[in-house]
């Protein structure tokens, strides 16, 4: 008896190994798209069922009109909109008090990650004092604007988490990784129990 509650506690350990991240990120992803959907599908506002004439509700159309949307704007921001416009269209958004604060705080968040100008593109490892090593990414090379001589920005993602801090530390702490930012975000993200 005792040989079989082990052996079926060691199956269910191993099931839900699979069954807990898989259907975690399965959740996220629809609670995810499930949430922008009803927030922005409006087809019940427009279409009517012509048999009942109630409003007709079709599921993924706020999904298909967001993903329609920023293409939109990307093909209009690639080919129509020059450089002085853009820079134009930014300077005035800065002008508003409040929304330039959240506007750029995302836009930076945004381009970290994605854009031609990805910020968190040098992992790095940092030594602290007491010999512990963190892996993060070079975020400011220089940081004489802000009166301070031979040290850098490092940004450190926490685990399992899409928060962290930035730290200044001394140039020489910082050694440069070979490997890639998507690894070195795996790594952190998982708690250092992903492999690359």
């Amino acid at each position: 008896m005792k040989r079989i509650f082990s052996a079926l506690l060691r199956y269910f350990v191993k099931g839900l190994l699979v069954v807990l991240p898989l259907g975690a990120a399965f959740f996220l992803v629809f609670w995810a798209f499930s949430s922008v959907d009803d927030a922005l599908n409006l087809s019940d506002k427009f279409l009517i069922n012509p048999e009942t004439g109630a409003p007709l509700y079709v599921p993924g159309l706020g999904i298909i009109s967001v993903i329609l949307f920023i293409l939109i704007v990307g093909f209009l921001v690639t080919y129509l909109i020059t450089e002085p416009i853009y820079n134009w269209f930014n300077r005035w958004l800065n002008k508003l008090p409040l929304f330039k604060f959240i506007y750029s705080s995302i836009k930076d968040l945004t381009e970290a990650f994605v854009g031609d100008d990805k910020k968190l593109s040098e992992p790095v490892l940092v030594e602290d004092a007491h010999g512990f090593k963190r892996i993060g990414f070079l975020t400011q090379k220089d940081m004489s604007s802000f009166g301070i001589k031979g040290e850098v920005a490092v940004y450190f993602p926490w685990s399992y988490s899409f928060a962290g801090q930035v730290v200044i530390v001394k140039a020489d702490r910082v050694t440069p990784l070979k490997i890639s930012s998507a690894q070195a975000m795996k790594f952190i993200v998982s708690g250092g129990v992903s492999n690359f």
